[in-house]
């Protein structure tokens, strides 16, 4: 029975594209939430990454 594995410098890519997804979706994110005040408390999960970055920053 064959498996299917990814080499190595494949693995290392999909995770740096999975990081790079997720940094530019935050950033977006911020950007948007101080663009549209009016959007706080729309989506919990929304605010929460907001406060995220802002905290981390």
């Amino acid at each position: 029975m064959e498996t299917l594995t990814a080499t190595e410098p494949e693995a290392n890519t999909a995770i740096q594209h999975g990081y790079s997804l997720k940094f530019r979706h935050a950033s977006a994110l911020t950007k948007l939430m101080e663009e549209r005040q009016d959007l706080r408390g729309v989506h919990v999960f929304a605010d929460f990454v907001d406060d995220s970055v802002r905290w981390s920053a």
